[in-house]
């Protein structure tokens, strides 16, 4: 299959909704008020934060206690893990919440249970109250086309209607935004830094495009003071509707394959993105990425090390190579199945820091979070007086769903979930996967994601598992695709060489599998890794519900 053969965006014209991204409100009311807040930095002694913004008037923020009357949202698409956190912040802000979505999600339960009002499947029903009221705004998914008949009655009724990146850069504006964007390992990164920030003692708000267990709300932080924390998702071009204090750039990867013509098309992306860092900002990115360390501009020549520079914010840069500002040494596994390694920075030796999650991608993503608080401190000496604090929670944090989650162990099988779909992802789990199992076999159960992407990859998928000892490869999960390019799981399965794979195409053929082979050799150590779609999280549970009846 050619890569040629792949759709870029403007193959997509489903995709080029006929709303506006900003459409201007109403002055029928006010979808937000904004609200002073005193700057309440941190409640702990040892973290003094940078004041970059002393206030927060422009914060576009509200409280139900503070308005005439509840601002009603509603969120079309709410079941995705990026607009439910948005949905799940704006009714911690305030606001009546609303939303709809094609299927169920655990997502919307919490919605429910948090006071949303959610609805399987689209309809203007969905739009109207028995006292005539309508929603102030439409906030809408990427995943949503632009035919959906909610957006069209939202339209022909004047309500304004926001793509989820338009919608951030709203709710963003006026906060001192850190945002943390990359091909891979955002999520991890963004709620590590949210995570440790909030155990430091910041008062921030955060919104994760996952669940993250040791969070109360599990994907949002709800604070008052004037650190924003965002996951920022080049899908659809959503970070572009922000303007970052601190943007963070762990990699720059061909990922999402159905939205980019090829890498080059991903770097302009991301070079545009941060082009809207803020004057006096600060750019932080991971230098043994060649595509982040691609981004900006470097001087230097003959055996110097080129230096990174741009005339309007600061850079920082983190990774495994001592070229880095930020890097780490004599990375080691530790007891805890984690990793620990000697933190550098410009080549002084800072601290030993010890992580709970195993992985290089995991020390890389702690570097990140450690380069990102160093920015956010007043000085580099009131940086160090913290580093006791910022180690310890670092230690602490345990991880996000679905990123190498631990399921449960039945009859010696240890049973491992994670979200890996592109091969740089598989990768890097099953490295970690190694790391804390060494000695055992390991069997990979990967669902190919999208059909645009098997077909571009399926190259690189075909070297990816190589630290495995067994591949079942499944049905691809289509999402939001039509099977243009003729391809399945069956053309990914034959061509893996190494380790021995085979295609078995229903989840419930899969299961059956897994339950005999738990229940055959209980005395034999395995760890079982489910990798891809949402579709396979199943798998996980099922095989240790199904054995244990079994003699």
């Amino acid at each position: 299959m050619e890569l040629s053969a792949i759709m870029s965006p403007a193959n997509y014209p489903e995709r080029s909704c006929s709303y506006s991204q900003a459409i201007t409100l109403t002055n029928r009311r006010q979808i937000v008020q904004s609200r002073k807040l005193k700057y309440a930095r941190t409640t702990s002694p040892s973290l003094k934060l940078s004041p970059v913004i002393t206030n927060c008037d422009n914060a576009e923020v509200i409280g139900a206690r503070e308005c005439k009357g509840k601002e009603w949202i509603h969120f079309v698409g709410v079941g995705g893990c990026g607009l439910s956190a948005l949905a799940m912040l704006a009714l911690k802000q305030g606001y009546e919440v609303s939303g709809s979505d094609m299927m169920w999600s655990d997502a919307m339960d919490a919605l429910r249970e948090a006071g949303a009002r959610v609805y399987v499947g689209h309809s203007e029903l969905n739009l109207r109250k028995n006292n005539g009221l309508v929603p102030d705004a439409l906030v809408v998914s990427s995943a949503i086309r632009g035919g959906n008949v909610e957006i069209l009655h939202a339209e022909s009724v004047g309500i304004p209607v926001y793509k989820r990146g338009a919608w951030l850069g709203r709710i963003t504006k006026g906060y001192n935004l850190i945002a943390v964007s990359g091909s891979h390992g955002k999520t991890t990164s963004a709620s590590m830094l949210a995570y440790v920030l909030n155990a430091m003692g910041g008062d921030l708000t955060a919104v994760i495009g996952a669940r993250v267990p040791q969070l109360a709300e599990r994907n949002i932080i709800c604070g008052t003071g004037c650190n924003f924390v965002l996951e920022a998702d080049e899908y659809d071009c959503c970070f572009l509707g922000v303007t970052p204090q601190i943007a963070v750039v762990t990699n720059v990867d061909w990922e999402h394959v159905d939205m980019f013509q090829d890498e080059e098309a991903v770097k302009t992306i991301f070079r545009k993105f941060i082009g809207q860092i803020r004057v006096g900002g600060h750019l932080i990115l991971c230098g043994d990425s060649p595509g982040a360390y691609s981004l900006v501009n470097k001087t230097g020549s003959g055996s110097a090390l080129p230096v990174l520079h741009n005339d309007a914010f600061q850079i920082s840069t983190y990774g495994i190579s001592s070229c880095n500002d930020w890097h780490a040494l004599s990375i080691s596994p530790n007891s805890c199945g984690g990793s620990d390694y000697q933190l550098f920075h410009k080549g002084l030796h800072i601290a030993d820091i010890s992580l709970q999650m195993p992985g290089v991608h995991n020390v890389l993503n702690s570097l990140a979070v450690i380069a990102t608080i160093s920015a956010l401190s007043t000085d580099q000496k009131n940086f160090l007086s913290s580093i006791a604090s910022l180690k310890l929670h670092l230690q602490n944090f345990e991880g996000v769903s679905r990123r190498f989650e631990r399921i449960g162990t039945v009859r010696g099988c240890h049973i491992y979930d994670d979200y890996a779909h592109h091969p740089t992802e598989i990768q890097a789990v099953l490295q970690a996967a190694r790391q804390r199992f060494p000695f055992q076999k390991l069997v990979v159960i990967f669902q190919p994601h999208t059909y645009s992407r098997l077909a571009a990859l399926k190259d690189d998928f075909a070297i990816a598992f190589t630290n495995a000892d067994r591949v079942v490869i499944t049905e691809i999960y289509e999402a939001r695709e039509t099977n243009l390019w003729k391809i399945n799981g069956r053309d990914l399965a034959i061509s893996i060489v190494d380790p021995p794979s085979e295609f078995i195409p229903s989840l419930i053929q899969v299961l059956e599998m897994l339950v005999v082979h738990i229940s055959k050799d209980p005395d034999h150590e395995t760890v079982i890794l489910t990798l891809g779609a949402e579709k396979l999280t199943i798998l996980g549970t099922d095989p240790v519900n199904d054995t244990e009846g079994v003699v």
